[in-house]
Formats: C-alpha cells, sequence, structure tokens
C-alpha cells in the first residue's frame, strides 16, 4: 500500500508541473476564478479527510475479528455512511456554494465585448457605451477592476470560451448570443483557449488576453480606433495585398472596407502572436503563414498562396507588420 501511495504521488505531482501561471484556475487573476478557485481547495481537503476515514475504516474492517458486526449493525453502517452522512455533506455543499452562482451585475455603461468563434480563430468587438466599435481578432484587452461583459456567439459550430484565470467556461453556439460577465483583479498577460471540439484544429484555438489599468486601457481603445496606417503605403507589400485579393476577406482600416470573412487586420503588427495564440509575431512565420496556412492549421479556411515567391511572401508579412 505504502510503495502504490508514492507512485500515486509521483504521478500526480508530474501532471501537476504542466500547471502554470499562464493558463490555469489556480492562478487567477479575476474575481470569478478566485472564487472557483476557493471552491476547489475546500472540496479537495474535504475529499482528502473522506478518503482518508474510507482508508481507516477499511483497514478496521479487515483486522476486525469475523462475526463482530451483525447484520442489523451493518445496516445501519450502510444507511448513516452511504445515504444520510452523504446527503448532509452534499446539501451543505450545495447550500455553501449559491452563493457563488449569482450573476455578476453589468451597467449600461460597462464595457461589452462582442466575441465570436470560427474555425478556428476569434473575432473580437469592442462595443463601449458612449463610442464606435472596435474590430480586432484573437487578442483580447480588458481593464482590471470593471465588469466587463462578454457576447458570447459563433458562426460555424459550437466552440467554448475559456478564460481559466478569469472566471468558468460558456459555449459559443451559432444563433444564440450567450453572456459571460467578468472581472478581472490584476494586470498581466494570459491566455484563453477553446474547451469544446470544433474541428481539426481544435486545439491550435487560442488567443492572449491583457488585462490593464483601466487608464491605460482606455488610451489603448482610443488608439485602435485610428486606421493604421504604416510607412511606405505604396511598398511592395501593400501592392501584393492588393492585387492578391486579401482585401476581400481581410479589413484594415482606412485601407480597405471591413470584412466578416477573416479576421480584421487593422492593428495586426501590435499582436504579439499569430494565427489565433500559436506562432510568436515574426516575419518568418508570417510569411510562412501566407502561403501554407494548413500546415499550421489543418482544416483552416484560409486559402493557401503558393503562388507567391520567398521574397513576395515577405515583403506582404513586412507590410502586415508594419500595421501598428
Amino acid at each position: 500500500m505504502r510503495g502504490k501511495s508514492i507512485a500515486i504521488s509521483a504521478v500526480t505531482s508530474g501532471l501537476l508541473t504542466g500547471c502554470n501561471r499562464h493558463q490555469s484556475t489556480l492562478a487567477p487573476f479575476g474575481a470569478d476564478a478566485t472564487d472557483i478557485r476557493y471552491l476547489f481547495l475546500i472540496m479537495l481537503v474535504g475529499a482528502v479527510v473522506i478518503a482518508g476515514a474510507v482508508a481507516l475504516l477499511m483497514r478496521h474492517a479487515v483486522r476486525a475479528p469475523g462475526g463482530r458486526l451483525s447484520h442489523e449493525g451493518g445496516m445501519r453502517l450502510v444507511l448513516w455512511l452511504g445515504g444520510v452522512i452523504p446527503t448532509i455533506i452534499l446539501l451543505g455543499l450545495l447550500a455553501y456554494s449559491l452563493p457563488y452562482m449569482r450573476p455578476r451585475p453589468i451597467a449600461p455603461a460597462d464595457l461589452q465585448i462582442a466575441v465570436d468563434g470560427e474555425q478556428f480563430w476569434w473575432r473580437v468587438r469592442y462595443l463601449p457605451a458612449s463610442a464606435a466599435p472596435v474590430d480586432s481578432a484573437n487578442e483580447i484587452r480588458i481593464p482590471t477592476g470593471r465588469n466587463v461583459a462578454f457576447r458570447l456567439s459563433a458562426g460555424d459550430v459550437v466552440h467554448s470560451f475559456w478564460i481559466p484565470g478569469l472566471a468558468g467556461k460558456m459555449d459559443m453556439i451559432p444563433g444564440r448570443t450567450n453572456t459571460l460577465v467578468v472581472r478581472a483583479e490584476k494586470p498581466g498577460r494570459y491566455r484563453g483557449q477553446c474547451a469544446e471540439f470544433c474541428g481539426l484544429a481544435h486545439a491550435l484555438m487560442a488567443f492572449d488576453v491583457i488585462a490593464m489599468p483601466p487608464a491605460a486601457f482606455d488610451a489603448w481603445l482610443v488608439g485602435q480606433r485610428r486606421p493604421a496606417m504604416p510607412a511606405g503605403n505604396a511598398s511592395e507589400g501593400a501592392r501584393l495585398f492588393a492585387n492578391t485579393g486579401c482585401g476581400g476577406c481581410h479589413g484594415i482600416a482606412g485601407v480597405t472596407p471591413a470584412s466578416r470573412i477573416g479576421p480584421d487586420l487593422t492593428h495586426f503588427g501590435s499582436r504579439r502572436t499569430l494565427a489565433a495564440g500559436i506562432l510568436p509575431m515574426t516575419e518568418a512565420n508570417v510569411a510562412a503563414f501566407i502561403r501554407h496556412p494548413e500546415k499550421t492549421k489543418p482544416g483552416v479556411r484560409m486559402p493557401s498562396f503558393p503562388q507567391l515567391s520567398d521574397a513576395e511572401a515577405i515583403a506582404l508579412a513586412r507590410y502586415l507588420q508594419g500595421l501598428k
């Protein structure tokens, strides 16, 4: 028994090393995730106590002499340990957890962010109460200390929106809008993930979450409303963007009309990652993804452009990275 316990502890410790502060419910930066962690720890302690009590009972039963427990006594033991006590414990846990299920309030002046799940990326639109919407993709920024309402939907299949350190999961269903109200408590860069199998590249559908101080967030949002006009707008990359039909799927404010097909690229170069949180934002990665996106994301709907030479792909990537 001692050897098995050591083995189980070793395996559990190994699994826990896979957890990190970048994407972990046990490292919360939001009020709701903090409550989830607190409930988890309480239930973990309770489970350990119950498991220890069962182990002691088993040890006592094995060592007890035969005939010590009558049939009536055994039935009473089963009734109390298998029925009455578990019912009391579960009812107590339910009563204790009910206050945590109360929805977080949202005021008309609070920021709303519409997020649509796509195969296999995230369409993001900021909807401030007293200003024009701001389009983005594959990155979400939120202010700390304020309630924010996510309006969640999907454009193709069912997805699931999950930022482990901020709040619980919520499904994104085509034709329906679900609302998740959250509150970030400390700034930092974190990670979100699709938590519902949605196709071949489901595991490659992540996004960055940046929690910012309120003043910094307000200034950032104002900057996002300005069109991104990179230096050298008549460059080879700009010409390629126009001539290869990129503007048919991607919008760039001040360059092309908005598009509802692919991600908005207005401030593409200011994002830290490429392909929905999968690749670092480097010139080589952008060029390779343009030519063969299916190599990074199987099943992706973006067409490939193998006809572009290496030099042309680099020029187009350089142009896109200048959109800041």
